[in-house]
């Protein structure tokens, strides 16, 4: 409609997929001139975002054109701000990046407890870096007690 319109995943990547475009860019027009984007702006292009994930054809930016004047997401911030967003992540999604998320910390805590045990035993803190992968500043900082 004139005040609405409601962009469908499928609508807005069918001929970029065609036509097997490697990265689109969203663009809408505001007939009112206002280039604010709104909550639906921001909530369509939160949702395209992920389906360009899913897709493998990531979105870059959305524009809000006028007949004076243009507003990018990417140039004010808001574009990096909604690829943050969760909300219309797949579940599965989450779900791996939680797994992940928790086999590194499991690998840190577990390259921690070898440097303390390689510390302890009182290995160089240079053959320490190079086992665990840890900083020169993580080893010094290590507090472990000493073998009696």
């Amino acid at each position: 409609s004139v005040n609405a319109t409601i962009a469908k995943p499928m609508e807005v990547f069918s001929l970029a997929l065609q036509k097997r475009a490697v990265k689109i860019m969203i663009c809408h027009n505001h007939p009112s001139g206002e280039l604010k984007p709104s909550s639906a702006d921001k909530d369509v292009t939160d949702r395209l975002i992920q389906v360009g994930i899913i897709v493998d054809t990531p979105v870059i930016d959305h524009l809000i054109i006028s007949e004076k004047s243009y507003l990018s997401f990417a140039d004010i911030g808001l574009f990096d701000t909604l690829k943050q967003s969760t909300k219309y992540v797949p579940a599965y999604e989450l779900a791996e990046r939680i797994r992940k998320e928790a086999t590194e910390i499991a690998v840190k805590r577990r390259d921690i407890e070898i440097a303390k045990n390689l510390k302890r035993d009182g290995v160089d803190v240079d053959t320490i870096v190079k086992y665990t992968g840890l900083s020169v500043e993580e080893v010094n900082n290590l507090r472990v007690r000493r073998k009696k």
